[in-house]
């Protein structure tokens, strides 16, 4: 038998085997410095708008209603507390994200993202240029225990700000439908105990010039409301298991929440498939790195 361009030696398959946690230590070893939240901002979060920050807003709405005419439609503004609550919003799909918090949310009290510091911090004058304006409470993935965003979420509560979460944790998950949460969000609303606002988002993973977003705010809940008569009342101790599958229980509380709004909302933010489309792939992935627009 004569053998077959395909015959020979087997070649090894790839290993697919899921990285291992990296600590926070290990990233500052590899890149010098990756402390998150307040030991990284090196100040407490501030409730008021600083001049910088209403500055870069102000450039902001220029450049993304101005040069991209990007058109965002707010629902809800009147439900806002006056501070010092979490905001949990889904689905999210994109770098434009935050953007869209801070459009549906007042100057002040300002809000402070948890958020990846490894796809935000791409060089160091751009990490420097955050800090300096504010609003993020790095998280590098990979880091363990929530200790120390639980901290960073107090600091801003304390102060009548808002703290922002996102938690399905990546852009990447379906379009018009939210994505499986993970759990940080909700172990920081039980261990603060703060008032929740979620925020269904839409509209944000592929953009073009003129792209239509939504959004509506929802009423203000807590971690107790959301669970229901079903719960006994007792939280559980930090960093139990009985804790963690507590929180598993609030995040699809959460999810049950914003999932049909998600849904709602998608239709209006979809145009024609004849509709232009310009500077689709270099707007979608402005500060993203590239790959598939449905991720």
């Amino acid at each position: 038998m004569t053998a077959g361009r395909g015959d020979g030696p087997a070649r090894p398959r790839p290993d697919h085997t899921p990285p291992g946690r990296v600590s926070p230590e290990a990233l500052a070893r590899s890149r010098g410095d990756a402390r998150e939240g307040l030991d990284w901002l090196g100040r407490q979060p501030e409730a008021g708008a600083t001049l910088q920050y209403r500055a870069a807003r102000i450039l902001a709405r220029l450049v993304l209603f101005g040069f991209f005419r990007f058109r965002i439609r707010v629902e809800g503004r009147e439900q806002l507390p006056r501070g010092g609550y979490l905001l949990i919003g889904a689905a999210h799909r994109g770098w434009m994200d935050p953007f869209l918090v801070l459009h549906a949310l007042p100057a002040v009290p300002r809000a402070w993202f948890l958020g990846s510091a490894a796809s935000t911090f791409r060089s160091r004058w751009r990490e420097r240029l955050i800090r300096w304006i504010g609003g993020l409470l790095p998280v590098w993935r990979g880091g363990i225990g929530i200790d120390q965003h639980t901290q960073a979420a107090e600091a801003v509560l304390q102060s009548g700000g808002v703290f922002v979460q996102m938690p399905e944790g990546t852009v990447s998950g379906p379009v018009g439908r939210i994505g499986a949460f993970r759990t940080g969000a909700a172990l920081i609303a039980l261990r603060t105990g703060a008032p929740i606002v979620p925020l269904a988002m839409v509209g944000t993973e592929e953009l073009y010039l003129g792209r239509r977003m939504a959004a509506r705010i929802m009423p203000p809940t807590s971690a107790s409301a959301l669970l229901g008569e079903t719960w006994d009342g007792v939280f559980a101790k930090p960093g139990s298991r009985a804790e963690l599958d507590l929180a598993h229980r609030l995040s699809g509380c959460l999810a049950d929440l914003l999932g049909p709004v998600v849904e709602e909302l998608h239709p209006w933010t979809v145009d024609p498939a004849d509709h232009p489309r310009r500077f689709r792939r270099r707007l979608t992935w402005l500060f993203l790195a590239p790959g598939r627009l449905d991720r």
